[in-house]
């Protein structure tokens, strides 16, 4: 029941009952629900704005969790590309140097991977973070592609460590005679006086003058790839394949204690000295080619003389006079 109203009627000096239209109980009914309506919207809002419900926190707690493994991958990613940098510039600068290869070229580590169409599975999900996940899956495939090559450099500098021991057998890195017989070397490598045609010529090896009959011995192991026997040009000579592109030649000999397609190890006995050919004295013509180019034979001079006796063929090789031959 509702309760009933009254007033203080100052004219009449009585208590006057309020009277209440239908008007005035419509606009109060109105008012009280426009103000429930604020202020149930206000709750809401700050509801909405403050608090949030279980799926909600859950779903935020996995994004939260996401966004650190996220952070963890990228930091790993760039862990694991500083460490195959490391690698990559010991690879170049130090096993490929000792190896005699060539560094790889940078346009080959850094190539790109896959084409436009690599990534278009992901492209037709419509992931929300779309940009976060093709920029690790883009690192992650360019870090694959250099770890192969990587790995294929480190195969190709196994082999040459494998080989290594036979190639350093193979060097012609002695003296064809021995230093007990060698007198003096005559004449050294590049232009010097033909004997015969008295004009400057080029010189490919180097001369020693020595008795007829001196023992002359392979500079390094190979495989003899022919004995010839001649009066003229190098006269009686051996050339002795070392692989690795290098070949050796022994003119001027009067014996030989080899034949040809015979195995030799450095050091060892294939003829004897003489004076055949187009020689104008007893001696040995010695020549190092390394891939059919003629290289100065003294700078192989390393596994039978010291630094001095070194010094000392170096001097005598660069002095020009006459050579002992003529081809």
């Amino acid at each position: 029941m509702a309760r009933i109203k009254y007033y203080y009627d100052t004219e009449s000096c009585r208590y006057e009952r309020i009277r209440v239209s239908t008007w005035d109980i419509i606009w109060n009914s109105l008012g009280f629900l426009t103000l429930a309506l604020l202020l149930a919207a206000g709750i809401v809002f700050v509801y909405i704005t403050y608090f949030e419900s279980p799926e909600e926190a859950l779903l935020r707690k996995e994004n939260e969790e996401l966004k650190i493994y996220y952070d963890l991958l990228s930091t790993e990613v760039e862990n694991a590309n500083n460490m195959l940098s490391n690698l990559q510039e010991r690879d170049d600068n130090i096993y490929r140097v000792i190896m005699g290869a060539e560094p790889i070229p940078e346009e080959v580590r850094k190539a790109g991977f896959g084409g436009a169409n690599r990534y278009k599975d992901l492209l037709e999900e419509g992931l929300e973070r779309e940009d976060l996940v093709m920029e690790n899956y883009q690192r992650l495939d360019q870090l694959k592609k250099q770890m192969y090559i990587q790995t294929k450099s480190y195969d190709e500098i196994m082999d040459l460590a494998l080989n290594k021991e036979e190639m350093l057998a193979s060097l012609p890195a002695i003296q064809p005679v021995a230093k007990e017989h060698i007198r003096r070397l005559s004449s050294g490598f590049g232009y010097r006086m033909d004997p015969i045609l008295k004009v400057r010529r080029p010189h490919h090896g180097v001369d020693w003058s020595l008795p007829k009959g001196t023992p002359i011995y392979a500079t390094g192991d190979g495989t003899i790839r022919y004995t010839r026997r001649s009066l003229t040009g190098y006269g009686n000579q051996i050339e002795i394949d070392h692989g690795f592109g290098y070949i050796t030649k022994y003119a001027h000999m009067s014996e030989f204690k080899v034949k040809s397609g015979q195995k030799v190890k450095r050091g060892e006995l294939i003829g004897y000295s003489g004076n055949s050919g187009k020689s104008t004295a007893p001696h040995l013509h010695y020549e190092v080619k390394m891939e059919g180019v003629a290289q100065n034979p003294v700078h192989y001079f390393y596994k039978d003389i010291n630094a001095e006796e070194y010094e000392e063929v170096l001097r005598l090789a660069s002095l020009e006079n006459q050579a002992m031959g003529s081809y």
